[in-house]
């Protein structure tokens, strides 16, 4: 008998050992669920080159909390995992679209930047052209001269002259060159806001164009009239049209040839600048004059 209590007490002492061990492995605290795949998040946008160094702030917070996410706990505290994994989510995307924001306003401000050396390229190239002009035929003119020859002296002469002539006329015009031809660009100083009455302070600039175009017959201008985004498309479009005629009207009741001169409203769909801030819209409020480089009209498009 005593032999049979000596087994019984054995398999219970067994059976407590075992269920003392089950108990220990089902309580071992792990890494909630979600915690792996925010921290492969994390990873790639700390391995993204564009993105990784703009946010270090936001970076090191999502760091903070992915690490805390990761940390295990017992199941009686599921709630808590699912809380701490679902915030070092949120703490990522954060992180993620400031950076994102944050290198394409940088790509913004580069593409910005290499427009505006651009442009200053070609107008420098331009102005370069001309100066090659002026001394390629004042070296001529001096050739004429030294071979005595009156008639290629006279002609270059007039070459130099004319190249001189055309250098300073750009210059005084603050004329751009494109492919369409030269660009007079005219601010917002042409007329009162919402008017396409050309205010009388506008006549300088555009006597000057007279001058230029009294000089060279043989090129035809179109007159383009643009707006900033304020107001609707209609009133915009509307306004751009009548401001364009009314410079072509002024150049007409100048003794331009009608059929030298055409107008055309672009309204607000081709700004140059940020229609966000005042200094933006007052660059798209502009009139441009295309003086086409031969017979033919200057074609529709933008001039830039």
């Amino acid at each position: 008998m005593s032999h049979s209590i000596n087994n019984r007490g054995l398999l219970l002492a067994v059976a407590i050992a075992v269920s003392l061990a089950l108990g220990g492995c089902a309580a071992t605290p792990e890494s909630p669920e979600g915690a792996a795949e925010v921290r492969n998040k994390l990873n790639a946008l700390k391995n993204d080159p564009n993105l990784a160094n703009r946010t270090r702030v936001e970076l090191r917070a999502a760091e903070q909390a992915v690490e805390l996410a990761e940390q295990p706990l017992p199941a009686e505290q599921s709630d808590l995992g699912e809380h701490r994994v679902y915030m070092a989510e949120r703490k990522v995307e954060i992180a993620k679209a400031r950076a994102t924001a944050l290198h394409a306003e940088a790509q913004r401000e580069r593409l910005s930047q290499e427009r505006d050396e651009a442009r200053l390229a070609a107008r420098t190239s331009e102005v370069e052209r001309a100066r090659e002009e002026t001394r390629t035929a004042r070296q001529e003119a001096e050739a004429a001269r030294e071979s005595e020859t009156a008639s290629a002296a006279a002609s270059a002469a007039e070459a130099q002259r004319m190249a001189e002539e055309m250098q300073q006329e750009m210059e005084d015009l603050k004329a751009e060159v494109t492919d369409r031809g030269l660009v007079l660009t005219l601010g917002d100083v042409l007329f009162a806001t919402g008017s396409a009455d050309l205010q009388s302070g506008a006549n300088a600039n555009l006597d000057k164009l007279v001058t230029f175009l009294n000089e060279h017959p043989e090129r035809k201008v179109l007159v383009e009239g643009h707006t900033d985004n304020v107001g609707g498309g209609e009133l915009n479009q509307r306004l751009s049209q009548q401001r364009a005629e009314a410079v072509r009207n002024y150049l007409s009741e100048k003794g331009i040839a009608a059929e030298r001169l055409s107008a055309e409203g672009i309204g607000m769909d081709r700004p140059v600048a940020d229609n966000s801030t005042s200094t933006g819209r007052q660059q798209n409020r502009r009139v441009e004059i295309i003086i086409g480089n031969t017979q033919s009209a200057p074609a529709a498009g933008s001039s830039r």
